[in-house]
């Protein structure tokens, strides 16, 4: 979008829509078009005050380990700028000693709780801004999770771009409430980590724009403040310099207001990046504090005409804006990345690491009550012995696992492990607890056998591919559970009939070995739940909440069955729109546990649906706002059904609503994800799940009119608890 075109739109209202039955919280200062327009009519009047050295100095960063944050550009005196400080990440001030650390977004993901996740934003946003941190290098829906075993899926949402969508802009919309940048990434097709600095990959239209262009979509329509573009090659050009998406796509398309900053030396040229997109570079030079290609080399080409001021003012106003628009000129907090931030934060992280556990099987062992005797056994039952953080960035997976590794992890202000949480719950029961804290499966006979319940911890990791981990490079290799997971439990199953099997992991594991044991009477896949581990774990196991988290991916019974692999070169994508769920509904795919399944301790039952349409078929028109085309966030249809808890104790459900496109549109996933919402009911109580359906979720991309439409038809509309436990089922017509 043209930055004069905000001034057309400051009188358009941005049409947010009500989703999944809840609606959105609003900061009280204006949104969209206006507040934008509005910030950059003030950064136009501090443009006017600056040098060209100025403003060559607010895109370029001060250089590798040059300042207090991971990335810093330096005070411009004539406006009263500040050194902007970004900060990693995604689920917390990295590096902090008195923050939190927040859920990973996978976590938040598998919790289906939208106000939970806008609440986790809305602390990272305060923690950020009480450490003086003006940008937060987060939320990260890129990778979507094509890949079961990619290094970096634990740090969004989920295999679906809904999901991710829905999941991204409230965790913007939370964060950029405390009045901090938040930065999405990565900007795009960052789907691996091997090779993931040199490959390209090779993504179709209708894909780019359905899959993987969706959160991004979302993101740009809350106001994110920035964007960070990727590593790779898009269509063999580096994302970093590549006019077709961030210009194209971002910045037209989109009418992405903000600037599009530069993952850590992923810019390659001077000219190239400064004309295909890029805003900022961070951190201004390579790690050896070489490699500068922006500084005085961009203000030389700017001097030649080799690059335009015009872009340059362009460059300097879109972070200006971003800058003025989260009021950031006035009272914000030094830097300080040490300064005590936690406050009552970690209800949220206790929160969202209870209500994003699966329960996959249960078999009437949990909920415990008040057994006699029980044995903890596995290495991730207790805390790392060397201590929680004593792995650099989370390099290793030793002891109880919150969070995979990489630039995208926290400092633990401390940590509850398994067995620390089950031995206070033992102590008020009068419970004998016996531990193994290793995964020695020749060992555990006289420790399983007799007692109760036997809970056996099994764990599987991933990060960035900058470090190793047990010969894992980033990507896990294959699906199986580390440390000899599967030999663990079958050795726990043989000594003991009562066995509870406890997952933490990044992504999928194949869990057949485990699921063909009879003795394992319960699996709880637990996830990555940080600091709070194992009084999560706890409050579920003990029935003190019933489980209502929900898969946010698919777990297929063999890697093969997802169709995808992490590529040696570069990727082509061939799997198109047919990732997770949708591949294994399109090749008829039966998966161990399907995408959005969860048990709970009660029952629900669904009934009454309705659907209410005015969808009326062909292309968007609507002018272009922050996300796209205006009208693509209309409201066109509603679905409403009643979900009734049947079972006898406080639970939360999770309907989730698919459509399947009339045959008029062009070969679609069998059922797409386009709706959900989370209802928390009392024993007998019924309540209503709403689902507003937008122009955008009812269309699809089509290639020859560059533009979203809606097919003409039929089109199939179920509801129901998972992705493959449809309850209810309607049609629309358009």
């Amino acid at each position: 979008m043209h930055l004069q075109s905000f001034a057309l739109l400051a009188a358009a209202s941005l049409v947010r829509a009500e989703t999944n039955g809840r609606h959105d919280a609003r900061q009280t200062a204006p949104t969209g078009p206006e507040a934008w327009a509005a910030a950059y009519a003030r950064a136009s009047t501090a443009l006017s005050k600056m040098s060209q050295n100025d403003k060559v100095n607010i895109v370029t960063g001060v250089g590798w380990d040059k300042g207090p944050c991971v990335g810093n550009t330096p005070a411009i005196g004539s406006i009263g700028y500040p050194q902007l400080c970004l900060q990693d990440g995604p689920l917390g001030v990295r590096f902090g000693t008195g923050s939190n650390a927040f859920t990973p977004g996978i976590q938040a993901g598998s919790t289906w709780d939208v106000e939970l996740i806008r609440q986790r934003g809305a602390y990272i946003g305060a923690e950020a801004r009480g450490c003086g941190v003006h940008n937060i290098l987060g939320p990260a829906p890129g990778p979507i999770g094509k890949h079961p075993g990619g290094g970096r899926n634990w740090e969004g949402f989920g295999a679906d771009p809904y999901l991710q969508g829905i999941a991204t802009a409230a965790t913007i919309e939370g964060i950029q409430s405390a009045g901090v940048q938040s930065t999405v990434k990565h900007f795009i097709g960052n789907e691996q980590e091997l090779n993931r600095e040199t490959m390209s990959s090779t993504i179709d239209d209708r894909t780019i724009h359905e899959l993987y262009l969706w959160p991004f979509a979302e993101a740009v329509h809350a106001n994110v403040a920035s964007v960070m573009c990727s590593y790779n090659k898009v269509n063999g050009t580096w994302a970093c310099e590549n006019d077709k998406i961030l210009n194209g796509l971002l910045k037209n398309e989109l009418g992405f207001p903000g600037y599009v900053v530069s993952d850590w030396n992923a810019q390659h040229t001077t000219n190239g990046a400064a004309i295909g997109g890029l805003d900022m570079t961070m951190p201004g030079s390579d790690y050896n504090g070489k490699g500068i290609l922006w500084g005085g080399l961009l203000n030389q080409a700017v001097s030649n005409n080799q690059v335009s001021k015009a872009r340059l003012d362009d460059m300097t106003k879109r972070i200006l804006a971003s800058w003025y628009l989260l009021k950031q000129d006035s009272g914000y907090p030094r830097i300080n990345i040490k300064a005590n931030v936690q406050g009552n934060h970690k209800e949220n992280i206790r929160a969202v690491a209870r209500d994003g556990i699966v329960l996959l099987k249960n078999s009437g062992i949990l909920p415990l009550k008040k057994p006699t005797k029980i044995a903890v056994i596995g290495s991730s039952a207790v805390v790392n012995p060397k201590g929680a953080n004593a792995c650099v960035d989370r390099g290793c997976n030793t002891g109880a696992l919150g969070m995979g590794w990489g630039s995208g992890t926290t400092e633990y202000p401390y940590f509850v492990a398994p067995y620390d949480a089950i031995k206070t719950r033992a102590q008020s029961d009068g419970t004998t607890v016996s531990l193994q804290n290793s995964d020695n499966a020749s060992g555990v006979q006289s420790v399983a056998s007799g007692v109760d319940a036997a809970i056996v911890f099994i764990t599987a990791s991933s990060g960035e591919g900058y470090i190793t981990t047990e010969s894992v490079a980033g990507d896990r290799p294959n699906l199986d559970p580390w440390h000899n997971g599967n030999q663990l439990v079958q050795a726990v199953a043989q000594a003991n009939q009562n066995v509870v099997v406890v997952v933490h992991s990044t992504g999928p594991i194949v869990l057949e070995t485990i699921q063909a044991l009879p003795g394992v009477k319960a699996i709880v896949w637990a996830g990555l739940p940080s600091q709070e581990n194992g009084n999560a774990l706890v409050d579920v196991l003990y029935g003190l909440v019933s489980p209502s988290g929900k898969l946010p991916y698919t777990i297929g019974k063999s890697q093969s069955d997802y169709g995808t692999k992490v590529s040696t070169g570069n990727d082509n994508f061939a799997e198109g729109l047919y990732i997770d769920y949708r591949h294994f509904d399109n090749q008829k795919i039966a998966p161990r546990y399907e995408f959005g399944f969860g048990l709970s301790y009660t029952n629900f039952t669904f009934s009454d649906i309705e659907v209410t349409s005015n969808a009326k078929s062909g292309p968007a028109t609507g002018a272009v706002v922050p996300g796209g085309r205006a009208d693509l966030f209309d409201n066109v249809a509603t679905v409403t059904a009643k979900i009734t808890n049947s079972g006898g104790v406080l639970g939360a459900e999770v309907p989730q609503l698919y459509i399947t496109l009339p045959s008029s549109a062009p070969s679609s996933p069998p059922k797409q994800l386009r709706g959900f919402a989370k209802l928390k009911l009392a024993p007998g109580a019924s309540g209503t799940a709403t689902f507003n359906l937008r122009r955008k979720d009812l269309s699809y991309w089509d290639t020859r009119q560059q533009n979203w439409i809606i097919p003409s038809g039929s089109f199939g509309i179920s509801v129901g608890a998972s992705s493959r436990d449809i309850r209810l089922t309607g049609t629309l017509t358009a």
